[in-house]
């Protein structure tokens, strides 16, 4: 079985490196090109790039694979490259480009994606972040034959995991990872033997997962502390919730929803003490914040915050 692998972030480079520890010949590797990063904002390339250098497998990095779109000669140096390859199968993980018709055909098996989600729910770009966000009670990993559609080609391999109280996406994110790289190769051993059964998705309970916008991340405190407290596990590590107060910029990166005794206005500072900072919130809730950060500074526990930082019941966040 050679397999073309097509990712680009921690997430993809997860399955690689499981398929390059259970022997599979790996001609070729597509990932973005590489980004700025950093204070400096040099270009950076990507885990999965960063792994196949490590060992000696080819890179491509098309900024596109239409070969009708911007960028054609890459898509013409990608096809060549991939052509050249020989694939059986391309396994693909958060790759971040769509992969026109002539990809999904070119390999003898097709595209197999590693999606982290239970399909047809949470279809698109940020399945984890939505799942945890929504208080799914659980989630985890659709191994999918690729098709034209946005995530809606037929299943070969489902295992489910629980979303724990105090999930966050960046933990969430690592069991899904070494999920979907263990999953990955049973499909392909299967594959390997035409054991693959391929299920069509339901047509009932479809959701999509949109992209995460940063406009999000500003803490709404007139919803329900249980709503704010899945999205601050949600957000986390990244883009993080966020809030104001005198002016300043704070990250919220663990709370939890307690019952409150309503009266106060949303945003208001209710309590400070072992539970952390209380927040009245909508519904008469109250937000217990135990881990926060300011601008420029460390991520601290609720107690050590306030040391540097200290806040009075009546004060609100913004």
């Amino acid at each position: 079985m050679r397999v073309i692998f097509a990712g680009t972030p921690e997430f993809a480079r997860v399955a690689l490196q499981r398929l390059h520890a259970a022997r599979f010949p790996i001609p070729l590797v597509l990932t973005q090109p590489d980004r700025p990063a950093g204070r400096g904002m040099k270009l950076q390339p990507s885990p999965v790039k960063q792994f196949a250098q490590e060992h000696g497998i080819a890179v491509a990095q098309p900024r596109s694979l239409r070969l009708d779109g911007k960028y054609p000669d890459d898509a013409r140096a990608a096809k060549a490259a991939i052509e050249a390859a020989r694939a059986d199968v391309m396994v693909v993980a958060a790759y971040g480009l769509i992969l026109p018709q002539w990809v999904l055909d070119a390999p003898r098996l097709g595209c197999l994606n590693i999606h982290a989600s239970l399909l047809p729910r949470w279809r698109g770009a940020a399945p984890i972040h939505r799942a945890i966000e929504a208080g799914d009670a659980e989630t985890g990993v659709t191994i999918m034959q690729m098709d034209a559609g946005l995530d809606t080609g037929d299943m070969l391999l489902v295992e489910r995991t629980p979303i724990t109280a105090d999930d966050t996406t960046g933990s969430l994110h690592d069991r899904l990872a070494t999920l979907g790289g263990r999953l990955v190769v049973e499909a392909l051993e299967m594959a390997a033997c035409g054991g693959l059964t391929r299920t069509p998705q339901p047509a009932d309970g479809v959701t999509y997962a949109n992209k995460i916008d940063k406009a999000e991340a500003a803490i709404d405190w007139s919803q329900p502390a249980e709503a704010i407290a899945r999205r601050v596990r949600a957000f986390n590590p990244a883009p993080g919730a966020s809030a104001t107060i005198r002016g300043e910029a704070l990250k919220v990166w663990r709370a939890n929803a307690a019952p409150g005794r309503g009266g106060a206005a949303p945003g208001t500072v209710v309590a400070i003490d072992e539970a952390g900072i209380g927040v009245a919130c909508g519904d008469g809730s109250r937000l217990d914040i135990t881990e926060l950060q300011r601008a420029g500074g460390k991520r601290l526990a609720a107690t050590d915050f306030l040391r540097g930082f200290p806040l009075e019941a009546g004060q609100r966040l913004g």
